[in-house]
């Protein structure tokens, strides 16, 4: 994963690992999180932001209902879609590909202990990675909300779970998704939302690996992290 532009370091930051990593199974990533949310409790390795899509995948978080899947299972199996509950915050959601997934595998502890501030920085991770790439985004008030907005609709959505402080799961980055699947599901448990892409609203198709490379940027400038690529085979 190529990084663009620099972050200033100061003395003493934490390292953060970043780095795309390709089209991982759902059931996968989870595994993989924990690990390393494990190996950052215990001291066995430094904080991590994976960055990667998934497969056809809906995912139902703590603060769904599984009836927001419309679609029948000869659907689902015929479109090679699979369901996964889930421990994020957050309803049912829409994975595939052409879509960013971040997960920051991040210690909040001791001067970030605030989930408000956490989601905020998150979306503005995103809104700072859309508007290098033309589109602007911003936030829209209420829990309902939750998420990043752009004209004509939602561009992408978070869903996050904290544990002794430590974080996992993320948020999901329409860049070039196949926008048809979310008419699937009742989208974040809003029944009339209108979900968009970068490739939706700019015309351009930009490589997933491209739109990782600025997210990691943002993620450890907003962070103060210093970023190091991630190795092979985490």
């Amino acid at each position: 994963m190529a990084f663009m532009g620099k972050v200033a370091v100061a003395e003493g930051q934490r390292t953060l690992r970043a780095g795309f990593v390709g089209r991982v199974p759902y059931a996968e990533a989870v595994s993989l999180q924990e690990r390393l949310r494990d190996d950052l409790r215990h001291g066995r390795g430094p904080e991590t932001f994976l960055l990667l899509e998934h497969p056809h995948v809906f995912t139902v978080g703590r603060n769904a209902d599984r009836a927001d899947v419309l679609a029948p299972d000869a659907w689902l199996e015929g479109h090679g879609v699979t369901v996964h509950t889930t421990a994020r915050g957050g309803q049912v959601t829409y994975h595939g590909p052409g879509q960013l997934v971040g997960y920051p595998i991040l210690d909040l502890n001791p001067d970030r202990r605030d989930i408000r501030r956490y989601v905020h920085d998150l979306q503005e991770v995103m809104i700072r990675t859309l508007a290098d790439f033309g589109v602007e985004a911003g936030r829209r008030d209420g829990p309902e909300h939750i998420g990043v907005w752009a004209e004509g609709g939602k561009i992408a959505s978070i869903g996050v779970h904290l544990k002794r402080w430590l974080t996992s799961h993320g948020f999901a980055l329409n860049v070039t998704t196949d926008l048809e699947f979310f008419g699937a599901i009742v989208a974040c448990g809003l029944p009339d939302v209108r979900m968009v892409s970068i490739e939706s609203l700019t015309g351009t198709r930009f490589e997933l690996e491209e739109v990782a490379a600025r997210a990691a940027h943002h993620l450890a400038e907003i962070f103060g992290r210093r970023l190091e690529p991630l190795p092979a085979g985490v």
